[in-house]
């Protein structure tokens, strides 16, 4: 398949490529800052790589990829929140169908704002990758229940304990501003990444909502899970062991989200588990919203953004 490129910046490039190749690959294309890819109409693309690229546009499909001195930024976005499901999904299933190796794992590490939808995005997708798996791994007897291949790894048990914020100089404003980077343990974390990464399997600890505290040792992630999603806030920051963390990730996911969208989730959130209205707003104002600027500051640390969509 022939792909033109366009852009006010760059002359036309001719290049040569299969859709599969769109859809499990980056492309490697001339460092422009911004290019078009132009794909005929003729060619026929599957739902999931349709999501990947986006809706029809007149009588050609187009598929926008951010190239900058460095590296290239990928965009998922669909028509609804079930295509962009799909087209994850389906980026990492052959990680996990063509790998062997006990202690080999693919790690993402999912990033984005308060209210972004981190959860609901990594549960949906490790579910997508263990029903679909077993139709790519041909050798499983039909017979057997396969096991899970994929996992959520989530950032909140790593929350700072109560009493940890009691012992610190200022306790009430440690409490006010909790969930802000510094209320997080992630020397902790790395830890168990690291041992993941070099041992293939790992305890990490939950969070109990009800307590306030985190569970230790709640969660098993073990040698038979390949794709691992790690979601939390602050994963690709830049900042001390932040930094370390983001590098050990084979893939950095951010959902963009329009942060005034992402705050009315986090308030209704907050009602919801009984908060007064006044008292939510105040905490928006005071800790989400601060939390949320410096998150987004760190989408361009990711290999690829995801369009939010509503639910």
């Amino acid at each position: 398949m022939e792909v033109s490129l366009s852009s006010a910046n760059c002359r036309g490039y001719i290049c040569s490529f299969s859709p599969e190749t769109l859809l499990l690959k980056r492309p490697k294309f001339p460092q422009w800052d911004r290019c078009l890819i132009s794909l005929s109409s003729t060619i026929r693309i599957s739902p999931p790589l349709f999501a990947q690229i986006g809706p029809l546009s007149g009588k050609d499909n187009f598929v926008k990829v951010l190239c900058c001195q460095k590296r290239e930024i990928s965009v998922v976005e669909g028509r609804c929140i079930e295509e962009i499901y799909d087209a994850l999904a389906e980026r990492l299933l052959p990680t996990a169908a063509v790998t062997s190796s006990p202690n080999l794992k693919h790690i993402v590490g999912l990033a984005g704002p308060p209210g972004a939808g981190k959860s609901t995005v990594a549960s949906e997708v490790v579910r997508r990758v263990n029903k679909l798996w077993p139709e790519k791994a041909s050798s499983l007897d039909s017979q057997v229940k396969p096991p899970d291949v994929a996992v959520v790894f989530p950032m909140d048990g790593f929350h700072l304990y109560r009493s940890q914020l009691d012992a610190m100089e200022n306790p009430e404003e440690a409490h006010a501003r909790r969930g802000a980077s510094w209320t997080f343990n992630p020397e902790l974390l790395l830890r168990c990444l690291k041992t993941l990464r070099n041992q293939g399997s790992v305890y990490v600890p939950s969070f109990d909502h009800g307590v306030g505290d985190p569970v230790e040792d709640d969660i098993y992630i073990s040698l038979q899970h390949k794709v691992v999603i790690v979601e939390g806030n602050y994963l690709l920051l830049e900042d001390g062991a932040w930094k370390e963390i983001s590098s050990i990730f084979d893939e950095k996911w951010f959902i963009d989200v329009d942060i005034d969208k992402a705050m009315q989730r986090v308030l209704h959130r907050h009602v919801q588990t009984g908060k007064p209205l006044d008292v939510a707003r105040w905490r928006i104002d005071y800790n989400d919203r601060p939390n949320a600027e410096l998150i987004i500051k760190s989408k361009k640390n990711a290999d690829l953004v995801i369009k939010s969509v509503d639910f």
